[in-house]
């Protein structure tokens, strides 16, 4: 049986001392949730911010106010400022976001329901990457989770250079 991302995670985290803090939008504290169940996570894992309201992404994580008027909730602009906000809030040597539309409603023409977007930030960089699911609901927060958890070991893995 393949050992669950959160623990393979939780164990690259602690080989490279490295801790982490989350910034959740559609996925509603489930990325927290999930990394938390990892034993030994207080040891990497710092905390997190749920700002689901444009009015908390800017208040709690820096996001600024053109970038959500500009852009939306929902974009790469948005995910990357969310996950720099939440390393910087909470001292934590990587960030992490997710910023979608779960549904079943929510959906626009050019962010149809399950566009979602995932996002790292470092000090030697940010990486983020758009998804579009096509599940239910929870689905479509299971599988951001594990998008970002993924993200993150192949960053950690140095399978992927800085992007922006």
């Amino acid at each position: 049986m393949a050992e669950q991302l959160e623990v393979r995670l939780g164990k690259r985290l602690t080989e490279l001392g490295k801790t982490i803090a989350v910034a959740e939008s559609c996925t509603g504290g489930l990325i927290g949730h999930r990394v938390t169940d990892a034993p030994g996570s207080s040891t990497y894992f710092l905390g997190g911010v749920i700002a689901y309201s444009y009015e908390a992404k800017e208040r709690l994580l820096n996001v600024r106010h053109r970038t959500l008027y500009e852009f939306g909730a929902v974009s790469e602009k948005t995910a990357r400022e969310m996950a720099r906000g939440a390393r910087r809030a909470l001292g934590a040597d990587i960030g992490l976001a997710v910023t979608g539309i779960a549904g079943p409603g929510g959906g626009l023409p050019d962010k149809p329901v399950g566009t979602t977007w995932v996002a790292v930030s470092s000090r030697e960089g940010d990486w983020a990457h758009l998804h579009q699911w096509e599940g239910d609901r929870s689905q479509n927060k299971m599988y951001s989770v594990d998008a970002v958890l993924t993200l993150l070991l192949d960053v950690l893995d140095n399978e992927m250079t800085p992007e922006g």
